[in-house]
Parts: C-alpha cells; structure tokens; sequence
C-alpha cells in the first residue's frame, strides 16, 4: 500500500500565502500532492516559493493577476488538458488535469476553481457555463481513469450543512437552488434521476464528495471564511472547498482533515487547506 496525501487549497495570491506563513505549513504537513487555487503569480514566481523538490504544473489566467490553478506534486506530473468547455469559452487559469503514477497505480488529480459568479450578471452566465462544461467532462474523466479526484475551490455550497447562514444565502450566488442542482448530480447515483434543489431532474454521475462522506450529518466543517467581522472566529463560514472522488478513489480514503488556523492572526488565506490520505 502507498499512501498519497493530497491537499487543496485557495491560496489568494500565493506570493501573499507565503508572507503570511504557508510555506511553515507546508513544510511540516508531508503533503505528496498539493493542488492550488488562486496562484495568481508566474510560473516562474511559484516554482521558486515551492523549491526544486516539486514538480509544477501551472495554467495561468488570461489576465494576469487574476486566477490561476496549479499541481505541485513529489511524482512526475503526465500533464493531461487545460481545457474545459468549448472552444470559445475561456477557462484558462480554472481548470488543470495531470496523471500521476504512485505506488504502480496512476491517479488523476484536477484542480479547479469555479467561477464565484454574482446573480443575475455576466459573471454568473460564465458560472453556468463551467458547471455545464464540469457535468460533460466529469464522466469522461472517470472513463478516462477510474482513480481520479477533482479539487478546488467549487464556489458552491451544496447543502445546509455546507453554510453557517444558509437561510440568508439562498437566493446568493454560491448556494442558489440550480447551482447546489448540479452538485446533486456529480454526487447522484451514477445513472439514477436525481432531483435538484430548484426541482430539475437530471441523472446522477457517481462521483463522492469526500468531505461529506468522510466528516458525516454535521454542519461543516467549513473551508471559506470572509475576513470580515468575526465570521471566522464564530465559525460562521462555507464549505466549499472539496475533494471530489470517483468511487473507486474515494474508497481508499484513511483520513479528512479541514486544516483551520488556530486563530484569526494565523491566518494565510481566507480558505482552509483540505488534506485527505489515501491508501493505494
């Protein structure tokens, strides 16, 4: 058995992570696979933050200091696709694939950043679009390896659980009945009609969201604090960040762990880390 750790996180610009102490993190959390979110730097800018001792794959946004995913992993990156949707829709700085080969096995890590989107906005229409674009690749992605794990910053709450104020959410981008719609059915019985949150139906893709499975009919644990007034240190906060899993993948999972900040001062980034081991 080889164990794979693999962690996501929405670092809010990482030059700014490392200044407010993500590299300490980093160097005592024995992390094999790291996926990123919100790099908004260089290539050249990340690979010297991280060290000689990762391999990087980057897709940088269209513009720059906007956006930004990334793969920083202790194996050889096989980089798979940057692409998602149709040609004329710009996913870039969204949206990475990568094979990975780890104890004889080859896993698929993506990590993704969904567009926050803003009701009734252009910026919502492009919400659309990428979680249309996610619901076609998510099951070619699974043909394509059954060992794969999409993460990231999703942008959506998918239930009450998911939101400390979800009443005073609902009608919010990030927890609107079509978006959560979609999330039932990524994580639907595969094939199976699932009724969304906004009364569509539509067929379940089989994938597990881990969070959930792992930590279980409890509200949280939440990922996403706003800096504002003292949502984190009441604890008044959104998951939404996840490691979503395909079955296979997600039955080798040993450990979840949210890796909250002791303490509002100690914070680097407005998300958590979320670290999950599995065993290959």
């Amino acid at each position: 058995m080889t164990r794979l750790r693999l962690a996501t996180v929405n670092v809010n610009g990482i030059r700014a992570a490392f200044r407010k102490g993500m590299g300490e993190w980093l160097a005592d959390r024995d992390v094999d696979v790291l996926a990123l979110q919100e790099v908004r730097a260089s290539t050249e800018d990340l690979t010297g933050l991280l060290g000689d001792e990762w391999d990087v794959v980057h897709d940088p946004a269209s513009a720059k200091g906007r956006a930004g995913v990334a793969i920083a992993s202790r194996h050889r990156a096989h980089l798979h696709r940057v692409e998602l949707g149709a040609e004329d829709f710009d996913s870039a700085g969204r949206w990475i694939e990568a094979d990975y080969e780890i104890g004889g096995r080859t896993v698929t890590v993506v990590s993704t950043y969904v567009h926050s989107g803003e009701v009734d906005t252009p910026k919502q229409d492009e919400k659309w679009k990428f979680l249309d674009a996610m619901t076609e690749r998510l099951p070619a992605l699974r043909e394509h390896n059954p060992l794969a794990v999409v993460v990231g910053d999703l942008n959506v709450g998918h239930d009450q659980r998911d939101i400390k104020n979800w009443k005073g959410n609902v009608k919010r981008a990030g927890f609107l009945p079509r978006e959560r719609a979609y999330f039932s059915r990524f994580f639907g019985a595969d094939g199976e009609p699932v009724e969304g949150a906004d009364g569509s139906t539509g067929p379940g893709l089989g994938w597990v969201d881990v969070g959930r499975a792992q930590a279980g009919d409890v509200d949280g644990p939440y990922t996403w604090w706003s800096w504002r007034g003292q949502a984190f240190d009441n604890d008044s906060g959104w998951r939404i960040d996840y490691q979503v899993a395909t079955p296979e993948l997600a039955a080798t999972v040993t450990s979840y762990t949210v890796d909250r900040a002791a303490a509002y001062d100690q914070r680097w980034s407005d998300h958590a880390p979320v670290v999950v081991d599995y065993e290959l």
